[in-house]
Order: C-alpha cells, then sequence, then structure tokens
C-alpha cells in the first residue's frame, strides 16, 4: 500500500519510510529540460484552504505579493564528471563530490570521489585524464569512494569546466556520451554565482532573467544564499523508521545582506518564499543554530520530516520528488502528509513532469 493509499485510507504511521511512497509511471520522469524554462507547469497548494489550482510557471507572480522575499540558492553546478584511464588502460569514471573545498586543502588531503571501473581503484594508482592531467589516488576505501589529489592543477573548478561533463541524477536515464550541450545551460540555474554543486537546486531551474525582472517590478524581493547540493540529495531512506536516517552534509553560506534582509521581512511580517528544499534547508539550520539568521558559512545536516515546527519559511517553490526520499518527507512537513499525497495524486492524473527536469509545485 502507498503513500496516497495509506493517507486515503487513514493508515499512515508516523514514522514508516514505506508510508511516503507513491506509484509514478516511468514516463513521467522527465528526461529533459523543458522547451523554455519559465513555461513548465506549475501546481499551486493553498494550505490553508486546502486547495490545488493548475497554472504555469511564468504565472507564478499572481500567487506571490508586493513584499514578498524570494530566496534563492545561488550555488552554480560544477561539471565534476570526469573519465579517464588508468596507466594499464582500463576505464575509469570519477565524479568529484567536494569540489568547492579549498584548492590547498585539496593539494595536500585530496578530494572525495566516486569512482566507477571495471576493476576497482587502488590506494597509489595514477590516473589520467584529457589535458595531460593526472590524479594520484591517495586512499581507497574498497566500494568506490577515494581521495585523490589532481597533480599540477591548482584550481580544480576551473579544470573541471575545461574537461569535465554535467553530473546529471542518476534517475536521468542518458549515459554521459549523451549528455547535450544543452546540459550545461539547462541544469543550472540563471542566477548561478558560486560554483561547488553536483546537482542543480532544481526548484530555481524554472526561473529567467526576465521572470525576476517582472517580479522584482511588482515589488517583490530578492535575496540569495548558497548551499553546494551534494550527491546525497539522491540517498534513498532505507530505514524503516526515517528517524533513524543519517542527513548527508552540505555546504552552506548565508551573507550579512541576505541575513538582514530576512530578519527586516520577517520584522515587518512579510512573507519569506524559498526557492527549493535547499533554501528551506540553509534557512531552518541557521536559526536553529544561532536562534535568528545571522551570517553564517559552514557545513548543514539538517533533516527536516513531519512534526518538525518551521521557524523562517512561510512559503515554498519546489519539484516534485523521489518517493521515499528525504525531500517528501521535508515538503510533508511544511503542508501536511495529507495535502502533499493528494497534491502527487493530482499531479500523477494530470500527467505532470516530475524530478530535476519536471514541472513545479508552489506551496502557499
Amino acid at each position: 500500500m502507498d503513500f496516497q493509499q495509506n493517507m486515503a485510507e487513514g493508515k499512515l504511521a508516523s514514522f514508516r519510510i514505506e508510508d511516503y511512497d507513491y506509484e509514478l509511471p516511468p514516463e513521467l520522469i522527465a528526461q529533459h529540460p523543458a522547451p523554455a524554462r519559465e513555461l513548465s507547469r506549475l501546481l499551486v497548494l493553498d494550505r490553508s484552504a486546502g486547495t490545488l489550482r493548475h497554472s504555469r510557471f511564468d504565472k507564478i507572480g499572481q500567487y506571490l505579493r508586493p513584499g514578498d522575499l524570494l530566496v534563492v540558492n545561488d550555488t552554480r553546478v560544477v561539471p565534476a564528471r570526469l573519465v579517464g584511464r588508468k596507466e594499464t588502460g582500463g576505464r575509469v569514471e570519477f565524479l568529484v563530490l567536494d569540489p568547492y573545498k579549498d584548492p590547498e586543502l585539496g593539494e595536500t588531503r585530496g578530494y572525495r570521489c566516486l569512482t566507477k571501473a571495471s576493476k576497482p581503484v587502488r590506494q597509489g594508482q595514477i590516473i589520467e585524464f584529457s589535458e595531460g592531467i593526472r590524479a594520484e589516488v591517495v586512499s581507497a576505501s574498497g566500494d568506490g569512494l577515494v581521495q585523490a589529489r589532481f597533480l599540477g592543477a591548482t584550481q580544480l573548478v576551473d579544470l573541471l569546466d575545461r574537461i569535465g561533463r554535467t553530473p546529471l541524477p542518476p534517475y536521468i536515464e542518458r549515459d554521459a556520451g549523451a549528455q547535450s550541450e544543452g546540459d550545461l545551460i539547462c541544469y543550472q540555474t540563471e542566477y548561478a554565482k558560486h560554483p561547488g554543486a553536483i546537482a542543480a537546486p532544481t526548484a530555481g531551474l524554472h526561473f529567467t532573467k526576465s521572470l525576476l525582472h517582472e517580479l522584482g517590478a511588482a515589488g517583490i524581493e530578492l535575496a540569495a544564499l548558497t548551499l553546494h547540493v551534494g550527491y546525497g540529495t539522491f540517498s534513498p531512506i532505507r530505514c524503516e523508521d526515517f528517524r533513524d536516517h543519517r542527513m548527508h552534509s552540505e555546504y552552506i553560506e548565508v551573507g550579512e545582506a541576505s541575513a538582514r534582509a530576512i530578519n527586516r521581512a520577517k520584522g515587518e511580517k512579510r512573507r519569506i518564499v524559498a526557492v527549493g528544499t535547499t533554501v528551506v534547508r540553509t534557512l531552518e539550520w541557521v536559526f536553529a543554530q544561532q536562534g535568528e539568521v545571522r551570517p553564517f558559512s559552514g557545513m548543514c545536516d539538517h533533516f527536516i520530516y513531519p512534526g518538525y515546527g518551521f521557524q523562517v519559511v512561510d512559503c515554498m517553490v519546489t519539484n516534485f520528488h523521489v518517493p521515499k526520499s528525504s525531500l517528501i518527507l521535508l515538503v510533508s512537513a511544511f503542508a501536511g502528509r495529507s495535502q502533499i499525497a493528494s497534491a502527487y495524486r493530482e499531479a500523477v492524473c494530470e500527467r505532470y513532469r516530475f524530478f530535476s527536469y519536471g514541472d513545479a509545485m508552489l506551496i502557499l
């Protein structure tokens, strides 16, 4: 029995991850971006009224108010997937998991990388990439995770920008060779600024510069923070009781100007509209750590699930999430499990496109 059926029949056990499963026809998983960012569909959930409306993303301003503060995640996705060769000639794929790391630390301790090869990569091996770039495997855990130093590369991000490939999510079933130049553009928000993510903050993919300008002209303010989205965002919850799940950590930064704008908006009782679950986690984590939103930089492993009391965020823009994931738990905590179940059932029935390249949802 899935998430939606359990909710409909009132049989939802509070902390069972199985109760957050739902049936999704595979053809609804978006494999390619929409032809135009802002023309994706938008499902609007009004929590207080308990209503659902069907709209289009470029109409989102109709549901926002002058004075609302739109908070976005300005991380930039790094083309962190590399294909190289062992000295023996064997093919190796690398996914650099922490490209945001200080270059000096990367040179001394190495970068965490997820590897894929016919035979496991071993400590001490040298991997050769294009342009004469080489990496030394400093340590290997045996499960594909290694620490690797890139020899002669002073700025890893610049290297990846030259020879790396976009690390698309695992449910987008196109191999690295099938990735198009369009992915370099489409799997990136138009306001991306700070390099370091290996997955896009996908709720932001729907915004264009012209739409943001239109919203600004309507009196909707904009603030930015940074969360470098990591591979852990795709990790399923395997614990029967999701409270036993170990949440992944990601690097975040909240600057002084954004903290000031958020506090001013809250003080004036204006709405904070978070663009994406990454923004929700960052704002709620910073508040939980400091009792208010102040400038902050460091790691965040905030796990939000039903029963959580939100302190900062009033509304949320988000995509449709993978069953039994930490993300569906977060939106269920925000909107209520029953309303999210109804919204997802409606989205499936109306053939919305799901996940990273899919359609959007606005929760008011």
